[in-house]
Order: structure tokens, then C-alpha cells, then sequence
């Protein structure tokens, strides 16, 4: 008896990994039961649950989403969520428990597996790699399941984009993507639609640049594009940007440790240090009511909910106008045009590619189970030959972990927890070069 949940944000592919899961249990037992939990972990923990059959599941194969089962918050952390998953998995007499995510979801599954273990709970926990990031990558897994689609719908939307600017010749494009703390797909994106710039959280954050150095830089290619007779172009940034810009970042941990000490939302730009009070009140009214915003459930500002995008091209066209009355740029005027493609890249039908990928991964977990492990997250290798010639595989999910000191505030440091970490784009890397 086997369970599944989807925890994270749905990419394309999910689906597919639970059909995998679903045919091999049964091809090597027919009187298996696959339990789904409806409503992600909020599910698991309130016991609310759908049976997974072949009448159930014949709607679901091949598609986006993950609305065969829904999704709630991400995280199993707490020792209350804990205690209420593991009561979940002892109730319904379950086997194994199987985790669809990325670093959140899969760090959570290793803590999950190890608590289980200790209260002689005889459940085995069963990572995916499954997020549109693209940032669960290391030794072990080379992508993960959703990348490939997200990437491929944003590029072709980029593209369309492109071939308007284009046309019309008179509108900057600023669109900004998903990503998170790492800009994967932002530089996939690039390397598939040929923007005029692409902004990159980690090139931005190891060069230190300011908001007013990226203002600048893109002013400057503006105008560089002007003298050649070009007003139009489009600008890619990645959604975790703006953590990756020094004095935003500082101000949102600024404003994270002002939630957690209980001030009201309408309280916190007065209790804000000088500097950040500062910044705050430079900032475009828009803005300052989405850094307001709590943080997720991981601790991280709601990115999808910041419009950075709109916030560049503001401050973009202030600055050329100021280059216009000094004289400095002699261009026509600065028009701007922003996006998010966000939700209608992560809701599309998932490539061949990802089909394939999540429906073997979801093969591989049957495997991990009937081998008793416990805390394992399941792999595929050897993914840019045929599909004959991939490599399964599990590795423990510990072997994935690392601990890294973080900071809440100017003056706070603590070392962190145990945790499989983001990884960030490689800026020595073959993409990136």
C-alpha cells in the first residue's frame, strides 16, 4: 500500500510520475492500492485521500498540472506536521510514502524518513526530483521533471515577443520568469530566444550590482541601441532577482524579522532601520506593498507576487528621461511593456521529454521500495542519449544535503539545518559562457 502527494509547485510531468508509480506497483502486485492525498500536504496530514485507479487515472496521463490530486502549502516541517504525517501513514497502514517535489519537498522527505525510522514507523519515504526550477542538479540527478517544458513554452512565447518588438519598433519588453534563487530557466530562455539582455540573480549577486548599476546597465544599452537607430528590445529577468540585488535583499530580511516579531503590516516601515527606511520610501508605491508581503512557507520573499519587472522599466524611464533633458541621449522616447510568464508556462502540457522522464522515475520508485530503502530519492541518468539508453538509479537523499550559515537581518547569523541547497547557476559554466 503505497501513498503519494504532490508538494511544491506543480510542473509539468507530475502526473506522469504517479502513472509510472501506479503500473509498476501493479504489474509486479495486482491487489496493490495506490492512495493519492488530495489537497498536497495539508492532505496528508487531515487523512483526506483518493484511491488511485486505471478508470481514475485514464484523464490524467500525459497532462499538466497536478489537479488529479491538488496541492497546498510545501512544507512537512513542523514537529505538529510530522507527527500528523506519521499518524496518516500508520492509519491508513501504508508501505511507503512518495514525495513529489524539489529541494524543500525532498529535504523534507529525508527528515521525514529519518523521524520515521527512529519511531519504528515502518513506512519507507521516497523522493521525486520534480520542480520547473531546474535547480535540484548535483551529482545525482542532471534535471528535473518540468524544466524542459517550461523552458520550451517560455521560449516560444519569448519568441512571439520578439517578433512583435520586432514589428512594431517602438517598445521595450521587460518579462520576468520563473526561477526563484536560481535563474535556470532564465538563461535556458536566452540561449533559446535570443533576448536583447538577459538579467541573471547570480551574476547580479557576484557582482555585487545595485539596483541604480542595473538601471544604469540598461540604460546604457538603450541608448547604445538608439544611436543605431533601435527602439525596441527585450529584456529577460529571472523572479528571484530581487533577492539577489544586495540592498533589496537586506531590506525584505529586514522585513521578514519584523513578521516574525508580530508588527503589523501597516507598522513595519516605521519600525525599518534609517537605511532601510530610506530605501523603502524610494521605492515606487507598488513595490513597497508587495515587499509587505509574509514570506513563504520556506522563508523566502512571494517572488511570483513582485513585480520586479515593472519596477526596472519605471526606473529605466526616469533615467532616460533624465538623459533626454541633459542631452545625453538623443533617442526617441522610452516605452516599456511588462510581463509574467509565469502560471501559463507551469500549467502546459509537458514535452515527450518530461512524459517519458517522470513516468520511468515513477517506475524507479516500485524499484526503491521493493528494496526496502528508506530516505532515497529516486534518479535517472544518461538523459541526453535514447531513452533505451537511460540509467536508473536511487542515492540517499542525506548524500544531497548540506549545511550553510544564513542571515535574517544586517546584525543576525545562524548556522542552518541540513537541507538539499539550490543549485545556482554555474557562472564558469558552458551555458553561461
Amino acid at each position: 500500500r503505497v501513498g503519494v502527494v504532490f508538494s511544491g509547485r506543480q510542473s509539468p510531468g507530475g502526473h506522469n510520475v504517479v502513472w509510472g508509480l501506479y503500473n509498476a506497483i501493479n504489474s509486479h502486485n495486482p491487489s496493490s492500492e495506490l492512495i493519492g492525498f488530495l489537497g498536497g500536504t495539508d492532505g496528508l496530514f487531515a487523512q483526506k485521500t483518493l484511491e488511485i485507479t486505471e478508470e481514475v487515472f485514464s484523464s490524467y496521463k500525459n497532462q499538466g498540472g497536478y489537479y488529479m490530486l491538488g496541492r497546498t502549502r510545501d512544507q512537512i516541517r513542523t514537529t505538529e506536521q510530522v507527527k500528523a504525517a506519521m499518524t496518516t501513514c500508520q492509519a491508513l497502514k501504508l508501505d511507503a510514502l512518495v514525495i513529489i517535489g524539489g529541494v524543500t519537498s525532498n529535504t523534507d522527505a529525508a527528515q521525514l524518513a529519518e523521524t520515521f525510522a527512529e519511531s519504528k514507523c515502518s513506512t519507507k519515504v521516497v523522493g521525486v526530483p520534480v520542480t520547473l526550477n531546474g535547480d535540484l542538479k548535483n551529482q545525482f540527478v542532471e534535471t528535473t521533471v518540468g524544466f524542459d517544458t517550461i523552458c520550451k513554452v517560455n521560449s516560444q512565447l519569448i519568441s512571439n515577443v520578439c517578433t512583435d518588438a520586432l514589428s512594431a519598433e517602438k517598445y521595450y519588453y521587460f518579462i520576468r520568469l520563473m526561477g526563484r534563487k536560481a535563474s535556470h530557466v532564465a538563461l535556458e530562455c536566452a540561449l533559446q530566444s535570443h533576448p536583447n539582455m538577459v538579467l541573471l540573480g547570480e551574476e547580479v549577486a557576484a557582482s555585487k550590482l545595485t539596483i541604480s548599476d542595473i538601471t544604469k546597465q540598461i540604460c546604457d544599452a538603450v541608448q547604445a541601441r538608439a544611436e543605431k537607430d533601435k527602439y525596441h528590445g527585450v529584456i529577460l529577468i529571472p523572479e528571484g532577482l530581487v533577492e539577489s540585488i544586495p540592498e533589496l535583499y537586506a531590506l525584505l530580511q529586514e522585513i521578514h524579522g519584523l513578521h516574525d516579531k508580530g508588527v503589523f503590516i501597516e507598522n513595519i516601515s516605521s519600525h525599518l532601520s534609517p537605511w532601510a527606511s530610506a530605501l523603502f520610501d524610494f521605492l515606487p508605491p507598488f513595490i513597497r506593498k508587495q515587499l509587505l508581503l509574509h514570506p513563504e512557507s520556506d522563508d523566502s520573499a512571494q517572488l511570483s507576487q513582485i513585480e520586479t519587472e515593472k519596477l526596472l522599466a519605471q526606473l529605466v524611464e526616469t533615467e532616460i528621461n533624465k538623459r533626454l533633458e541633459e542631452g545625453t541621449y538623443k533617442g526617441k522616447k522610452f516605452n516599456a511593456i511588462c510581463h509574467f510568464f509565469g502560471y501559463q508556462a507551469r500549467g502546459a502540457l509537458p514535452s515527450n521529454f518530461d512524459c517519458d522522464y517522470a513516468y520511468v522515475l515513477g517506475h524507479v520508485c516500485y524499484h526503491i521500495l521493493a528494496a526496502g530503502l528508506n530516505g532515497y530519492m529516486a534518479t535517472v541518468t544518461n538523459l541526453k542519449s535514447p531513452v533505451d539508453q537511460w540509467k536508473c538509479g536511487a542515492a540517499p537523499i542525506t548524500s544531497m544535503m548540506t549545511v550553510r550559515g544564513w542571515s535574517r537581518g544586517p546584525t543576525a547569523s545562524q548556522i542552518g539545518k541540513p537541507a538539499v541547497h539550490i543549485a545556482s547557476v554555474d557562472l564558469k559554466g558552458k551555458a553561461y559562457e
